[in-house]
């Protein structure tokens, strides 16, 4: 690519086609930021993009810093993927905000930005601008410096939450429905809602599911 160019792609196997010579060709480093790891709905996508990275990471020629919120740790899978990569040498931060569709920037000279998720295939967008990069960057370094290391952020202390509270969040964990879980509870709906609307924000999460993953990872319940 030239300088200020800005190309489109449709689908995953068309980026890994068209850019995956970028990501062998990391120089220096490589910024990955992103809500969680769904961006690549197909599984061979991202071992494609792993195992091409790996030895440039390894060897320690390469600074790579990945950016996720809550939502990166809603399961086992997910969370073990991401100690695995710290455990490499990459840098992993999870941070309250939220956050765009994944963007990787790379050696701050290519960037690579996810479009929003569809039924069929989603469009990348590559370019090399270095406005365009540059404007991403500084908002990238700002979240950055607010977020919390991986292994810090999963071993933290517990939120305040009181009796109720602890209630709300098993019914979460159980997978209970508002209606039901207000009547088991005695609370009005309206209050239940507010109610989970109050931890969840406690709490950094997106979703009602991950408020009670979160809860069961603090120990907020059994």
């Amino acid at each position: 690519m030239t300088s200020d160019q800005v190309i489109t792609v449709r689908g995953e196997r068309e980026l890994t086609a068209r850019a995956a010579h970028l990501f062998t060709g990391v120089t220096s480093e490589f910024i990955c930021a992103a809500t969680n790891m769904d961006t690549w709905s197909h599984p061979e996508t991202r071992k494609a993009i792993v195992a091409r990275m790996r030895p440039r990471l390894s060897e320690g020629e390469v600074i790579v810093r990945k950016l996720y919120t809550p939502a990166a740790l809603a399961n086992e899978e997910q969370r073990d993927h991401l100690l695995t990569v710290a455990g490499m040498g990459a840098q992993v931060r999870i941070c309250a905000t939220g956050l765009p569709h994944e963007t990787i920037i790379i050696d701050r000279r290519v960037m690579i930005l996810a479009g929003a998720a569809t039924t069929g295939d989603r469009e990348f967008t590559v370019t090399t601008s270095p406005a365009l990069i540059s404007g991403v960057l500084s908002l990238f370094e700002a979240t950055w410096e607010a977020a919390t290391e991986l292994t810090a952020y999963l071993h933290r202390d517990p939120p305040e939450v009181d009796a109720e509270g602890r209630r709300i969040l098993q019914a979460l964990g159980d997978g209970l429905t508002d209606e039901v879980a207000a009547r088991r509870l005695g609370l009005s709906l309206r209050t239940y809602r507010r109610r989970v609307a109050e931890l969840m924000r406690l709490l950094g999460s997106e979703s009602r599911f991950q408020a009670g993953v979160h809860a069961g990872e603090l120990g907020l319940i059994p």
